[in-house]
């Protein structure tokens, strides 16, 4: 007797690749988005440090880092827990207690290397937030001619910063070798692969592109304030001649 092929059975393997790994979102939109704005405005305060030309965009991108801190601090009290900065702060507060377990230890397989892992990126965290105060009270000081000294604390915490964004960026690289797992994805997309709930319940899109609109509108305000917008015209004739320049060279 003919019969005829299962085709639902011989098709289920393909439906079963067709469908994506699960998923949870555990960073909501506003921490992703002041992440990156934070970032970008070190960033640019950073290159744009050396040289009057460059002063005035110098001096907004760092107003807009102390923006960007006390939406944080705010957001991390008033926002949901997930955002919270008690997190953090529960991270930092078992450093001791991970640090005795190391000399308590009978072999290096006991001891809870990714809680130390843990400790060193909240750490991170944690210079970073706090040393935006004196990099911006100090350059708030030095534009406004406080005193010489306090450039020399100004550069010191600005090389300070950058020491701490790079071991962050390492830290980051090396878990991601580690784990085998891309350690900054969630930091752009908010999600983790993996089964269970997401730790945000609500997004919140709206409150990352209001964020967003503050700090570009925060931009245009200091640009019309002054005569010669955030850059001189004397700076961009510079930079395009220096284009033109090099395009004569060739």
């Amino acid at each position: 007797m003919h019969t005829s092929p299962d085709f639902n059975t011989t098709a289920q393997p393909e439906v079963a690749r067709a469908i994506p790994a699960p998923t949870r979102l555990v960073v909501d939109a506003p921490t992703r988005m002041f992440h990156w704005l934070f970032a970008l405005s070190f960033v640019g305060a950073y290159l744009t440090a050396d040289g009057e030309r460059w002063r005035l965009l110098h001096v907004t991108l760092g107003y807009t880092l102390a923006g960007l801190l006390a939406f944080r601090v705010l957001y991390g009290l008033f926002g949901p827990r997930q955002a919270g900065l008690g997190q953090v702060w529960r991270k930092l507060a078992g450093t001791l207690a991970w640090l005795r377990s190391l000399t308590s230890a009978p072999g290096l397989t006991a001891i809870n290397w990714r809680q130390g892992q843990n400790l060193l990126m909240a750490l991170a965290v944690f210079a970073l937030l706090v040393m935006v105060v004196p990099l911006t009270l100090s350059g708030y000081g030095t534009y406004n001619e406080w005193g010489d000294w306090l450039e020399d604390v100004h550069e010191f915490f600005g090389e300070a910063f950058l020491m701490v964004v790079l071991g962050h960026i390492a830290l980051i690289a090396g878990l991601s070798l580690l784990r085998r797992k891309n350690q900054a994805l969630p930091m752009l997309t908010g999600r983790v692969e993996g089964p269970g709930p997401s730790l945000v319940k609500h997004n919140r899109s709206w409150l990352a592109v209001l964020l967003l609109a503050a700090v570009l509108a925060f931009g245009a305000w200091q640009w019309q304030q002054s005569s010669k917008g955030l850059v001189s015209a004397q700076t961009w004739s510079g930079l395009l001649s220096g284009q033109s320049d090099h395009e004569d060279d060739d």
